[in-house]
């Protein structure tokens, strides 16, 4: 499976170009997973709800399931966070895993970069972001990519994975 980053510093829009890759994606015959990487708790559980009452009881895993969907929660209760690798074996088999987030992975990125964020670019210290996309011109060694053209951002993807088919773009 292809696993690709999409880097950037918060309010980037990070999120918002997964959102249009997926579609882009599809078209094209492909399923597609996402790992976010948050760097807060988060909860999606709701206090006074069963599932939210068997965790805080104790329990370290808490599957819930319905028609539409179903979730895993897992309770680290102390333990390590898990790798990024540990999740990837987790997901279900798919063609492609856009990660948001894990900055320092050794994965292949794509760098969201808006010079009126005032940011400084990620690409001159992360040697793993192999592209930019940008609502800018940029002077950049690396490829430069519109960040709003989801369709050019998908092609570059897939033929830097086709590329680098023994290396880190595919897994």
């Amino acid at each position: 499976m292809i696993v690709f980053g999409i880097a950037g510093w918060s309010g980037s829009g990070k999120t918002t170009l997964i959102e249009k890759l997926i579609p882009e994606f599809s078209s094209r015959g492909l399923s597609v997973s996402v790992i976010k990487h948050a760097h807060h708790g988060f909860d999606l559980d709701k206090p006074g709800k069963d599932s939210y009452r068997h965790r805080e009881a104790g329990a370290s895993q808490v599957l819930m399931l319905s028609n539409d969907r179903w979730v895993l929660m897992h309770e680290l209760r102390g333990a390590p966070e898990p790798t990024l690798d540990d999740q990837l074996r987790v997901l279900s088999p798919c063609d492609v895993v856009l990660i948001e987030g894990f900055k320092a992975a050794a994965v292949p990125k794509v760098e969201v970069h808006r010079p009126t964020h005032g940011k400084p670019p990620l690409w001159i210290e992360n040697p793993h972001v192999v592209a930019v996309a940008s609502d800018a011109q940029l002077e950049c060694p690396l490829p430069c990519l519109s960040l709003n053209d989801a369709s050019e951002i998908v092609r570059f993807i897939l033929e830097y994975a086709a590329r680098h088919e023994s290396k880190h773009a595919v897994v």
